[in-house]
């Protein structure tokens, strides 16, 4: 059993359309998009602080250089 084709596919759409209603289907597409926005940015946020971090100990090895070089 393969993949349904485009006819079968149309007929299933319309199918959940009547069942479910284009309103409660719209509702439940924004639904959707608004949990996958706030999953991209929940990962986001988790990505931000290892590079901080990183930038945080780059910065200090900056500085301690630039101190090392005023000291000499």
């Amino acid at each position: 059993m393969g993949m349904p084709s485009v006819p079968q596919l149309l007929i299933i759409l319309v199918i959940v359309v009547l069942i479910f209603g284009a309103k409660r289907l719209k509702n439940l597409g924004g639904d959707l998009g608004s949990a996958v926005k706030g999953f991209k940015q929940a990962v986001k946020e988790e990505e931000k602080p290892a590079e901080l971090e990183d930038g945080t100990e780059q910065a200090e090895a900056v500085m301690r250089e630039s101190e090392e070089k005023k000291s000499v």
